[in-house]
């Protein structure tokens, strides 16, 4: 590993590249949501650090307060994403990534660092396995798949919570599709409201799609994962922003 990482600001964002559908011409629309996210949060704490050149390696991170996940985490940093993908992986680019984040939260005196994951591999969620290996715990689990992980440096902080919102698995509408995104991720606006809106047409599937426009919306969704959630009669589905697609619709919904 022998690469430096690049952190964006407001002033370089425009020129610099945000690792994720750099070059897909369908979600250009959200790409720049993405950017217009990020230079958004940097008012809030953010923190988006990517390796210096043009592939997917980067880390989010911001305060917990403005985290736009259902959380309670006093003095932490939250971890947003964490991605190392390709010939990238294996080199070292995960932990270091991982580093800085521990090293600001340090400085800032923070008690700790919490990110929300799945028991099991959730598309679009971080690694749990890994995380634990890097000496993060298990601070809430919910009873449909996701886990809230902590890595205290203050051993005597308030342990991280999940927000009462999420505690069922549930949402408001009990009937058809529902379909919550944010534009935290470049890829959900097209797929949630181009291939998800026909995939659902295709089956006569009532479809309603609630768009997470800001903090406190995100903060009090009904789910953990605010890149992207699918709902079905009531019921959380899956993250995967695939499962908009016709050809992968149905795999998600018999797996539940």
């Amino acid at each position: 590993m022998n690469k430096g990482f690049l952190t964006l600001t407001k002033e370089n964002i425009e020129k610099e590249h945000i690792c994720c559908a750099i070059s897909d011409k369908k979600c250009v629309e959200g790409y720049e949501e993405k950017k217009a996210w990020l230079k958004q949060e940097f008012e809030n704490g953010l923190v988006f650090r990517r390796l210096d050149e043009r592939a997917k390696v980067f880390i989010e991170y911001c305060p917990a307060e403005s985290a736009w996940v259902p959380i309670t985490a006093p003095n932490y940093l939250y971890i947003g994403c964490l991605w190392v993908s390709g010939q990238y992986k294996g080199k070292g680019y995960a932990k270091a990534l991982l580093q800085t984040a521990i090293d600001e939260a340090k400085k800032q005196g923070k008690d700790g660092l919490v990110t929300v994951a799945g028991k099991s591999k959730m598309h679009f969620m971080g690694d749990t396995k890994w995380f634990m290996q890097q000496g993060f715990v298990i601070a809430e689990e919910l009873p449909y798949g996701f886990v809230l992980l902590v890595k205290k440096l203050n051993q005597k902080a308030t342990n991280p919570s999940f927000n009462k919102s999420v505690q069922k698995g549930d949402c408001p509408e009990k009937s058809g599709l529902v379909a919550y995104y944010s534009n935290r991720c470049p890829f959900t606006e097209y797929n949630v409201n181009t291939e998800l809106v026909k995939t659902a047409e295709k089956r006569k599937l009532p479809l309603k799609i609630v768009k997470l426009k800001t903090m406190k919306q995100a903060q009090s969704a009904p789910t953990p994962a605010t890149i992207f959630s699918l709902f079905c009669n009531g019921k959380f589905l899956t993250t995967d922003i695939g499962s908009c697609l016709d050809s992968r619709f149905d795999k998600a919904l018999k797996g539940k």
